[in-house]
């Protein structure tokens, strides 16, 4: 779902149920997408993968394991 700036500030309490039963918003200024709302373990997983993603790409010989990921964190 996408609402405009203006709408999401009128109705903030709506939009916030829905978001607590699982539902994403896109929050838009003009059109532009500015802001998601999201229910918090959906956010939590983001920044994992986002993290995951992170590590993988600054690791020179490709770890095998999550281990091995952290490990290779801990040194940089």
């Amino acid at each position: 779902m996408s609402v405009g700036v203006f709408e999401a500030k009128t109705t903030l309490s709506a939009l916030l149920e829905r978001v607590e039963a699982g539902e994403e918003v896109v929050i838009t200024r003009r059109g532009v997408p500015v802001a998601r709302l999201v229910p918090p373990r959906a956010a939590e997983a983001d920044d994992l993968v986002a993290a995951l993603a992170s590590i993988r790409s600054r690791s020179k010989a490709g770890p095998e394991s999550l281990r091995d990921l952290i490990a290779d964190g801990r040194r940089e």
